[in-house]
């Protein structure tokens, strides 16, 4: 196996293979050539050739064979005025046969596990309950795998799911969180994959099982992390690892994941454009929950102040929907802003009044429905002025209308629009202010948020 080591290769104007790593040279020595000869393997052979005949690198995946298993591998070429150089990673040997799976009826080692299966995307095909396994969800057809289970890291900080689905293998040992009727229940899956007649892989099998409580021992002292240490979330020094640790590698992520959803580097299949693509997404949110905490840091510190700027309410409303028109367009939405000669007086800080007015535009428009409309007024009452956002989403129950303030609360949602936080931290900045943020909405009739700051003559 050579999964983390990289095969290389240099391979002149003609196509004969001039140096090679072992695992290639060995390949293309039981294909019935050598050193100096043509590369006799053909899907390498003909990207080499596209790669020379474009002039610019390309990436694909490399798919291949010989008399004992297939291989199944990532190449990037990169060719030159002389030939090119080829460099091969993630090589994965697969047996020619490949091991038989059980069959989703036979899957279940116990009868409180669920039996599963999902295709090469990660949607479910197939669940099956044990005899004495808890109910299924209603609803648990033709969703994500993540959406049905809500993926929890190793030890190490990875998925092992998400590894075998990279390197198309088996896998055990994820654990993910389930929504039951019983509540929220940790369970962990384990999984074989599912290769057709042909070889190409079509997805997963594999069960899961309900997983032992992990108790917490009291009198232990809780292990130090070895980036931020014991460092409370108020120490200053916390937000400032953060950034240090997080930032800049989901930057990274982000970016190198959007260059390959753009397909910057050359054309690749659709699907592993969306899955970049999604990649992309996922780091995106990361990066706002990191930004989230940061806050959340921020505003908790001891003595933590607001500025009290001059500004207008009715000047930072309009900023704000500029900066959010593209994602409302996406979603055939229209806000209606405050007119050029709304104008509204107060004092707050600049930057801090943007963000929340980001964050209660934002969150209409992520939880309203397509082709809606999303208002925002301004006004005054007394020594307070006021910008209230309103939309034509779902409403929030008056019982459910304080729990929305409350850290990491999202009412049950289960999708990746936000970290739970936004409300959290815009109210608790209102307040910084001077000011506050309220709620007004009943079920089936929208929502309409309030941040009311103090008035400026």
């Amino acid at each position: 196996m050579m999964d983390e080591r990289i095969v290389r290769g240099r391979i002149d104007r003609a196509g004969a293979l001039l140096s090679a790593d072992a695992p290639l040279l060995h390949l293309q020595q039981r294909a019935g050539s050598g050193l100096g000869k043509p590369l006799a393997l053909p899907h390498l052979a003909r990207l080499v050739a596209l790669a020379q005949r474009l002039q610019r690198d390309i990436s694909r995946p490399l798919h291949t064979a010989d008399d004992q298993s297939d291989i199944h591998a990532l190449v990037r070429i990169t060719p030159d005025a002389e030939g090119a150089d080829v460099e091969i990673s993630d090589w994965r040997p697969r047996p020619a046969d490949p091991p038989q799976v059980p069959a989703i009826e036979d899957s279940l080692a116990t009868p409180q596990e669920w039996a599963w299966e999902c295709d090469q995307q990660l949607r479910l095909v197939a669940l099956r309950p044990g005899a004495e396994a808890p109910a299924l969800p209603a609803d648990w057809e033709g969703r994500s795998l993540s959406e049905l289970f809500e993926l929890q890291p190793d030890e190490d900080g990875r998925f092992p799911v998400l590894r075998a689905l990279a390197r198309q293998s088996r896998f055990a040992g994820q654990r993910v969180r389930a929504e039951l009727d019983a509540g929220r229940t940790q369970m962990e899956l384990s999984g074989h994959a599912l290769f057709d007649a042909t070889g190409r892989f079509t997805g997963f099998r594999g069960v899961a099982a309900l997983a032992e409580a992990e108790e917490a021992d009291s009198a232990a002292p809780p292990r130090a992390d070895p980036i931020f240490g014991s460092l409370p979330l108020s120490d200053p020094r916390f937000g400032r690892r953060i950034d240090g640790a997080l930032r800049g590698p989901l930057s990274r992520i982000i970016a190198t994941a959007e260059t390959i959803s753009g397909q910057f580097d050359g054309p690749i299949r659709a699907d592993y454009a969306r899955y970049a693509g999604d990649i992309a997404h996922a780091g995106r949110h990361l990066l706002g929950l990191v930004d989230d905490l940061a806050d959340l840091q921020n505003i908790e510190r001891p003595g933590f102040q607001a500025a009290a700027d001059e500004i207008d309410l009715g000047d930072l409303a309009r900023r704000a929907v500029g900066l959010l028109a593209m994602k409302a367009e996406e979603k055939g939405m229209r806000i209606d802003a405050p007119r050029t000669d709304d104008k509204m007086p107060a004092t707050g800080e600049f930057r801090r009044v943007l963000q929340v007015l980001l964050n209660l535009i934002g969150n209409a428009i992520r939880y309203s429905p397509e082709n809606s409309l999303i208002w925002i007024r301004v006004d005054r009452e007394g020594d307070r002025a006021m910008v209230t956002v309103a939309d034509q989403g779902q409403g929030i129950a008056a019982d459910q209308q304080a729990a929305v303030f409350e850290k990491f609360e999202r009412l049950g949602r289960t999708d990746s629009g936000g970290s739970g936080l936004g409300l959290y931290i815009a109210r608790r900045l209102a307040r910084a202010m001077g000011g506050d943020l309220i709620v007004d909405s009943a079920p089936g009739q929208g929502a309409r948020f309030t941040l009311s700051l103090p008035a400026r003559d």
